[in-house]
């Protein structure tokens, strides 16, 4: 998984490296240019804006990866601030066609979503993590679930051992030794199971080997309508670890479509008003999308460092959102501060409703694929 994160991180900075235009320094002029062949007599080509000196160094082939990744020059450091306190500016300058200063939109939400991805993958955020702490009428309940589990694997043993070629009791066992083994651990208790193990190498009492039992005991149906679709279903359910990276790769893979998918809402917000595009509203889309990414991908880095690094993001999320989103919307189409307001809160449903979707297509396709 680390690999594949990685490799995205690089795809994404060097489609966004591609989208750009060349800045900086490429040489001095000499002849002809090597790609068109017309007279030059500047640093680039007037014709098809290729390098005039077109460096041929090991060094410049690393500088060239490095620049390609990181995308590390001056106009990043205009961006990122004004993407953070002034998102409204930033979003109307590049409409308005004062571009080259800035990173366009499209390779920094790019750049943005796959680097999130990749420190995602190194700090295991969004595998499932069982509580650890209870409340005491929380202890109670799982120490009553406990004793009756433990009861339920002595009875089920007690009849596997009559029937030994009974597949569905072995499942039933191990669906058992599975609660058993994770009441103990959530109680604090000696282990009597945790250390069993399983013909299938899953961990006996993780969310792993319980997602597993759960659909070969029958607990976990699917169901949508065809008999292929309902077996690579259960085949991904089965191997919960590749369900969950199936699901990542499908994610990373069309955060694109996030693009197209909240266009159309913005746009009804300014139906009756003319002067925008639907280039505006990409435009107005793709910075806030990147905002949302790196602040999550800046919450969950710092959370793994201290955890009040977490609670300050998810106080970011709940409250800074919204104003950042409102402050976009006033600044990018010059509204009122009423009428940016209650667009704002439109939208924040709209959000809702368009990741929501997004969410069930990507688990969808995930699972299927």
């Amino acid at each position: 998984m680390e690999i594949d994160a990685a490799g995205g991180a690089a795809t994404a900075g060097l489609i966004g490296a591609a989208i750009e235009k060349p800045t900086g320094h490429a040489g001095d002029a000499d002849g002809n240019c090597t790609d068109c062949g017309l007279p030059v007599d500047g640093n680039f080509c007037a014709n098809c804006g290729q390098p005039t000196h077109v460096h041929r160094s090991l060094l410049h082939l690393v500088e060239e990866v490095l620049h390609g990744v990181v995308h590390f020059d001056g106009r990043i450091w205009r961006t990122l601030p004004l993407l953070a306190i002034n998102p409204g500016r930033l979003t109307r300058e590049w409409i308005e066609g004062r571009r080259t200063r800035y990173v366009s939109p499209l390779a920094i939400f790019l750049f943005s979503v796959f680097l999130m991805f990749f420190v995602f993958s190194f700090t295991g955020a969004g595998s499932p993590e069982m509580k650890t702490t209870m409340t005491a009428a929380e202890r109670a309940e799982a120490t009553h679930d406990l004793a009756q589990a433990r009861a339920s694997l002595a009875e089920a043993r007690t009849e596997l051992a009559a029937r030994p070629d009974s597949n569905a009791l072995a499942v039933t066992v191990r669906a058992t030794e599975a609660t058993v083994s994770m009441l103990e651990r959530r109680l604090g208790v000696p282990t009597t199971v945790g250390d069993a193990k399983r013909g299938d190498g899953l961990q006996p009492g993780s969310w792993q080997a319980e997602v597993r039992d759960a659909v070969e005991a029958g607990n976990i149906t699917v169901n949508l309508g065809n008999e292929g679709l309902n077996h690579k279903v259960k085949k991904k359910l089965l191997n919960p670890d590749l369900a969950i990276y199936k699901i990542q790769q499908t994610l990373y893979k069309f955060s694109f479509l996030l693009i197209p998918l909240s266009i159309p809402f913005v746009a009804l917000l300014f139906l009756w008003k003319r002067g925008f595009t639907l280039y505006d509203h990409g435009v107005f889309v793709i910075y806030s999308l990147t905002a949302v990414s790196i602040l999550l991908l800046l919450t969950v880095a710092l959370g793994k460092l201290w955890s009040g690094f977490g609670a300050l993001g998810a106080f970011l999320f709940a409250f800074g959102l919204p104003v950042h989103m409102f402050a976009q919307l006033k600044g990018t189409y010059g509204l009122s501060a009423f009428s940016a307001l209650w667009r704002t809160i439109a939208l924040l449903f709209f959000c809702f409703l368009a990741s929501t979707l997004f969410l069930l297509a990507i688990i969808m396709l995930g699972l299927t694929g």
